[in-house]
C-alpha cells in the first residue's frame, strides 16, 4: 500500500507541486520564509515511507542531506529535520563520521521504515571525494545555490544505488534541492532557463513581495506561500532598510544581477511581469526584425498585437560573422522555419548601416539589398532615444500586463535586462558614478537590435499610448 503523507496547507500550490513531483531531479526556488526547507524535509520523509517493502516487510532507504558548511548544516539543516522527525530514530553526531539520523518506526500497515539519513558538508569541488563511495537512494541539496556544480554532478551518479536489488531496489531515487533565487550568471539559471535537462523539474514560488506595475512600489504579494506560518508583517518588516536588488532577489524571488555596473533598465524591468512563456507568433500578421550589425550581428523578432503590446518572440546572435554570412546561414533559415506564415516582414536596423566601408565602399544596407532585404534605418542612433523607446514599452500597461512581453527563449536579451546590459561603474572615491553609455559586451548587441525594433514600433508620435504600426514592408530576401 502507499503511505500518504498529509500536507495541511491551503495556499501552497507550488510547494505542493514540488512535494508531489517524482522526477529524477526537482529543484525549488523561493523567497525567504516561503517554506522550502520544511517541504523538502516532508518530501524526503514521504520517500522513506513509500519505499516498497522487502520480503521482511522493511522499507529500506538511505538519503544524504548536503549543505555548503558544517556550521550551516548543523545550525539549520540538521535542526530543521530533527525538529520534525527526531523522535522517530536515533541521532548520532560529534565523531569522525558525518552526523546521521537512523530512523526506525512502524507504519499502520505493519511495515517498518528503516532509513539512514546522513548529513554532509561539501563547500568546495574537492570535497566531492566524500561522495565517491556513497550508495544512496537520494540526495537533498539544501540551499543548493551555495554548492558547486561539481557536487550536483557527482550526486547525480550516486543515487539509485540503495537498497540493493535483493531488497527490491529503490522505488524512487533522485535529487531534490531548495534555494533562494540566484543571479543570472549562476549555473542554476543556465539549467532552468537554457539547457533544461531531461528529467529535471524546476519550481518557482511566488515572491513574498511584488510590484503590480514595473515602476510601482514593493508590496506584500497576496499569492505568497507559507504566510500562515510566518510572523505578522514578516515581509513588510523584512523590506525595511534593504536595497532594491536585495529585495528583488531574496523577497521577490526574481533573478538577480551580478555586475560591476548599473543595469540600464533596473528601475523599469521586472522579470516576473515582462517574461511571458505564453506569447505566440500569430500567423498571417506582420512581424518586424531589429538588426544590429558589425562582427557580432544580432536579430530580434517582434510582433505587435492589436492592443499595442509588443511581443518579442525570438533572438538570433552570432560571433565573428559578417552580415551576409549571418543572414544567409542563420537568419533566413530561421525565418523560413518559424515565420514563413507572417503576412509581411519589416527589417529595421542601425542607421550606421548606410555608411560605406573603407575597404570596398559597400554599405551593409546594400549587401542586404543584394540578398533581397530592404532595411529601414532607425530614426536615430541616439542612445538616449533608443533606451527610452524600450523604457516606454516596459512601463506602459496594456490591460493587466506591461505592453512589452519577452518570450523566455530570448535568453541573452533576458540576461541583459537582468543586469548584463549595464552602465559601467566609474572608479572614483565617494558616491557611485556610472558611464552615460552602456558597456559594449555580449548583451549590448542584441539589446541594440531590440532598441531599433522598439523605436520602429513607437514611431515618432510622442503619444502616451503604444503606437500601433499600420504599414510594414514585405521583404523576404533571396
Amino acid at each position: 500500500m502507499r503511505f500518504k503523507y498529509i500536507r495541511d496547507h491551503d495556499q501552497d500550490r507550488v510547494l505542493d507541486d514540488y512535494f508531489y513531483c517524482t522526477d529524477r531531479v526537482a529543484i525549488i526556488t523561493g523567497p525567504l520564509g516561503s517554506g522550502k526547507t520544511f517541504t523538502s524535509c516532508e518530501k524526503i520523509f514521504d520517500r522513506m515511507c513509500n519505499q516498497w517493502p522487502n520480503k521482511e516487510r522493511a522499507r529500506k532507504t538511505r538519503f544524504y542531506a548536503i549543505r555548503n558548511t558544517y556550521p550551516d548544516l548543523l545550525g539549520t539543516t540538521v535542526k530543521d529535520w530533527m525538529d520534525l522527525f527526531g523522535d522517530l530514530g536515533k541521532y548520532k553526531g560529534g565523531g569522525i563520521e558525518p552526523p546521521s539520523h537512523k530512523l526506525h518506526f512502524k507504519l499502520p500497515d505493519r511495515t517498518i521504515v528503516q532509513s539512514e539519513f546522513i548529513f554532509l558538508a561539501l563547500d568546495r569541488p574537492q570535497a566531492i571525494k566524500k561522495l565517491r563511495g556513497a550508495q544512496a537512494t537520494g540526495f537533498w541539496l539544501n540551499e543548493i545555490k551555495e554548492l558547486p556544480k561539481a557536487v550536483i554532478d557527482m550526486c547525480d551518479l550516486r543515487h539509485g544505488r540503495y537498497p540493493s536489488k535483493m531488497d527490491g531496489g529503490p522505488t524512487w531515487h533522485g535529487i531534490i534541492g531548495d534555494t533562494n533565487q540566484v543571479d543570472q550568471d549562476h549555473y542554476l539559471y543556465e539549467l532552468a532557463e537554457v539547457t533544461k535537462p531531461k528529467g529535471w523539474s524546476f519550481f518557482t514560488q511566488p515572491g513574498g513581495v511584488h510590484k503590480k506595475t514595473p515602476e510601482g512600489e514593493w508590496t506584500v504579494n497576496p499569492d505568497a506561500e507559507n504566510i500562515i506560518n510566518l510572523p505578522d508583517d514578516y515581509y513588510e518588516a523584512g523590506m525595511e532598510g534593504k536595497g532594491d536588488e536585495w529585495i528583488k532577489v531574496n523577497l521577490g524571488n526574481m533573478y538577480g544581477a551580478v555586475s560591476d555596473g548599473q543595469a540600464v533598465y533596473r528601475e523599469q524591468w521586472n522579470d516576473q511581469l515582462h517574461v511571458n512563456s505564453e506569447i505566440r507568433f500569430i500567423p498571417d500578421e506582420p512581424i518586424a526584425v531589429g538588426l544590429d550589425f558589425g562582427l557580432t550581428p544580432a536579430a530580434i523578432f517582434g510582433q505587435q498585437t492589436a492592443r499595442g503590446t509588443v511581443n518579442v518572440l525570438a533572438e538570433l546572435t552570432s560571433n565573428g560573422m559578417g552580415i551576409r554570412q549571418f543572414y544567409t546561414l542563420v537568419v533566413r533559415p530561421f525565418v523560413v522555419k518559424h515565420f514563413s506564415k507572417a503576412s509581411s516582414i519589416t527589417w529595421v536596423g542601425d542607421p550606421a548601416g548606410a555608411k560605406r566601408a573603407e575597404t570596398d565602399e559597400q554599405t551593409v544596407f546594400k549587401e542586404l539589398e543584394d540578398l533581397g532585404i530592404i532595411v529601414e534605418p532607425a530614426n536615430t542612433n541616439d542612445i538616449t532615444m533608443r533606451i527610452e523607446a524600450v523604457r516606454f514599452y516596459l512601463t506602459t500597461m496594456s490591460g493587466l500586463r506591461p505592453a512589452f512581453q519577452l518570450h523566455p527563449r530570448c535568453n541573452v536579451v533576458r540576461k541583459g535586462f537582468n543586469g548584463g546590459y549595464k552602465f559601467r561603474r566609474i572608479q572614483v572615491i565617494g558616491d557611485e558614478r556610472y558611464m552615460s553609455v552602456p558597456d559594449k559586451n555580449t548583451f549590448s548587441h542584441p539589446h541594440d537590435g531590440l532598441q531599433y525594433l522598439m523605436m520602429y514600433y513607437k514611431g515618432d508620435t510622442g503619444d502616451s499610448k503604444p503606437f500601433v504600426r499600420k504599414k510594414v514592408t514585405t521583404r523576404w530576401g533571396k
